[in-house]
């Protein structure tokens, strides 16, 4: 059964939306256009 007492006592408020669109900005992920840009990158070094 559950335990509402705890449950209530364990919750945890999710990040409101700017908060989350905050956290997606200033996280440094790399994706596919920066890869993209780096193999480019490369391979016009190995060409010159």
């Amino acid at each position: 059964m559950i335990n509402f007492d705890e449950e209530i006592r364990n919750y945890r408020s999710s990040l409101e939306i700017s908060a989350v669109e905050d956290a997606i900005v200033r996280s440094d992920l790399t994706d596919m256009k920066d890869i993209l840009m780096e193999l480019l990158k490369r391979s016009g070094e190995t060409e010159a």
